[in-house]
């Protein structure tokens, strides 16, 4: 479940316009191991909070699996993607392993079909 923090804005427009950079940019992040959805889409992601008072963005998610071997990738592709479009802010990825991913978690209803 995606989640937006608006506690320390002035102004509601510039947290969306953030938040959907921010959801864009994870668009572009696909698991070498799944090339063919996006992170977004698979569910990896759990939460986003944007802080735009602070410039700080901070991503909450998980792996395909708990070994996942190209977490450290996947991290770095992230911060690559986000700081091409806000290289201003900060982020922090907080990686979480429970609830652990499911299918249903995906964003795509046609590729939830797919494991059902």
């Amino acid at each position: 479940m995606i989640v937006m923090q608006m506690e320390h804005s002035t102004n509601l427009e510039d947290i969306v316009t953030t938040y959907e950079t921010v959801v864009g940019q994870l668009q572009t992040v696909f698991d070498p191991e799944f090339p063919l959805v996006d992170i977004y889409t698979m569910g990896l992601i759990y939460d986003i909070q944007t802080d735009d008072v602070e410039k700080h963005i901070v991503i909450t998610m998980t792996f395909t699996s708990p070994s996942c071997p190209a977490a450290e990738l996947i991290e770095t592709m992230i911060k690559n993607a986000v700081s091409e479009i806000l290289p201003t802010y900060t982020l922090e990825i907080i990686i979480v392993r429970d609830p652990a991913r499911t299918y249903h978690m995906m964003k795509d209803d046609d590729l939830k079909r797919m494991f059902e």
